[in-house]
């Protein structure tokens, strides 16, 4: 059964229910680690540093942000499909902290996500 995969800026209030997960490398600015529930931080799946940096979230850099992106993505794959296991059938809140809601890291680990379960279902 699939798991549905939202993002969600950890800035805007309600919060939808499910596993939420920050997926970004830096704590979002302004926000008390007491203040945001998680129920995990997933460094290892937000864009390195260097990328992060490179990009800048400059919109022109998006096409190139997002392959770049994606090849580091290949490489976790484990903490990708660890990230379904662990929400037990709840629903995956992507949380992020961009100022740009059309371009930013959690989007692309989305499709990410949606592409690893789409091939796990073809499999089974």
């Amino acid at each position: 059964m699939a798991v549905s995969i939202q993002i969600w800026r950890v800035y805007h209030k309600p919060r939808p229910a499910g596993y939420a997960v920050l997926v970004e490398r830096l704590w979002p600015r302004g926000i008390r680690k007491a203040g945001l529930a998680l129920d995990e931080w997933a460094k290892d799946l937000a864009p390195s540093t260097a990328l992060r940096q490179w990009f800048g979230h400059e919109p022109e850099r998006w096409e190139e942000f997002q392959r770049r992106y994606r090849l580091e993505l290949a490489a976790a794959i484990p903490a990708a499909r660890q990230l379904f296991s662990a929400a037990g059938g709840r629903p995956l809140i992507l949380l992020y902290a961009a100022h740009d809601e059309a371009h930013n890291g959690a989007l692309v680990l989305r499709g990410f996500l949606q592409d690893l379960q789409g091939a796990a279902a073809s499999r089974d």
